[in-house]
């Protein structure tokens, strides 16, 4: 499965300096992107764009579908989103949050089955080459609060009736499309904090953390205003699950590819492998040398967002 990561990466690489070294130009894709959460993004974490909007009133709806194969221990999550943006400046939407057990006997049931609520907004605080400025990023700040959240901490508490609890994400993100590359280069940066582990899909984080994310992707131009970006997205996590805390859960890390079809300029399909977590050792509590396997190291992901 490493060697399977490594190969997917040097591929990655690869095709990103093919892109690189190309020479034309086209509109990177900001619109009608929806992440994990719901919010204009990537796989997970979120960019300073918002949802087509007016300058005055309300846009029309962004419908987005994900899937994550959380692998033979996790099992499945399928989350879908409506986004609305408004007065060109900012979006807000709902998420509902679905998962499917997994076979696993030990470890499996302390996913839920019930599924949990997200809500998010964003607001853009500088526009985009404000000013004139060719330099000048979008700076953006938002959030993402989830309801009903049952996994992992939840249900070790209760495993007979599981407790809802309640994490969040509070975030700024500075996200800049450069075009002086011939084609476009995307960079976004920035930071969370949050008490959600791994976008509430592993339960809550004991205590509060501030965690940084950041995306490097390449546009390239496909006729009729078709488009692929391929991107690498990472994202720190909480050290360990609230109820885990030998657990110790490294960054995750996705390679991902959106791709707007030609003559679909209102559809997004995006793919992804997903670096989430394998083993997590740290020593159980009276038994030495004990390590989880979560099975989730490289896992698939896709979603597909349509703004009407």
């Amino acid at each position: 499965m490493r060697s399977g990561n490594r190969k997917f990466g040097q591929v990655a690489a690869r095709a990103a300096m093919a892109l690189f070294l190309m020479s034309g130009a086209a509109a990177a894709a900001h619109a009608q992107n929806l992440g994990w959460d719901g919010n204009t993004g990537v796989l997970g974490t979120p960019l300073a764009y918002t949802a087509p909007s007016p300058s005055k009133g309300l846009g029309l709806p962004v419908v987005g579908y994900h899937f994550l194969d959380g692998g033979d221990v996790l099992g499945d999550f399928y989350n879908a989103s409506v986004t609305v943006g408004a007065f060109s400046r900012a979006e807000f939407g709902y998420t509902r949050s679905l998962h499917s057990t997994s076979g696993d006997s030990t470890l499996g049931p302390l996913w839920d089955n019930d599924g949990f609520n997200i809500f998010h907004g964003k607001v853009n605080i500088v526009p985009e080459n404000l000013g004139g400025k060719a330099w000048v990023p979008a700076v953006s700040t938002g959030f993402v609060a989830r309801t009903q959240v049952k996994n992992v901490v939840g249900t070790l508490l209760n495993p007979a009736d599981p407790e809802n609890r309640t994490n969040a994400d509070f975030y700024a993100v500075a996200t800049k499309t450069v075009t002086q590359t011939g084609i476009p280069l995307i960079l976004s940066g920035g930071v969370r904090g949050t008490n959600a582990q791994i976008w509430g899909l592993g339960g809550n984080a004991p205590e509060w953390e501030a965690l940084a994310f950041g995306v490097v992707g390449f546009a390239l131009p496909l006729p009729n205003k078709g488009s692929v970006v391929l991107a690498v997205e990472l994202a720190q996590q909480p050290k360990h699950p609230e109820g885990l805390e030998y657990a110790n859960v490294p960054t995750t890390v996705t390679y991902a590819a959106r791709i707007t079809p030609p003559g679909a300029g209102k559809l997004n399909i995006d793919f992804g492998m997903a670096q989430i977590a394998g083993k997590v050792f740290g020593g159980v509590p009276g038994v030495p040398g004990t390590e989880i396997d979560l099975k989730a190291r490289t896992r698939f992901g896709m979603q597909m967002s349509y703004g009407f």
